[in-house]
């Protein structure tokens, strides 16, 4: 069950990432990956705020809406190396 939250987390972050991004969606499997990705970052970068952005889903999602974010900065200045 935790795999299907997890997965659902990151598909709704990854797909909020790619629109604050202007990058637009990148599809299902994409969104996932990069929201999952991005929750494992935002954990690690916002873990230390100690549950300042919020506990639950929105909590969930915020933290790796923003990981997300970051990691797509990221991908897009390797990128353009």
């Amino acid at each position: 069950m935790e795999l299907v939250a997890m997965a659902a987390v990151g598909l709704v972050a990854g797909w909020l990432a790619g629109m604050l991004m202007g990058g637009g969606g990148y599809g299902m499997l994409g969104d996932i990956v990069i929201g999952v990705l991005g929750a494992l970052l935002g954990r690690f970068l916002f873990g230390s705020f100690g549950g300042v952005v919020g506990d639950g889903w929105l909590g969930a999602i915020a933290v790796a809406t923003l990981g997300a974010v970051v990691l797509i900065v990221l991908l897009r200045l390797v990128k353009r190396v």
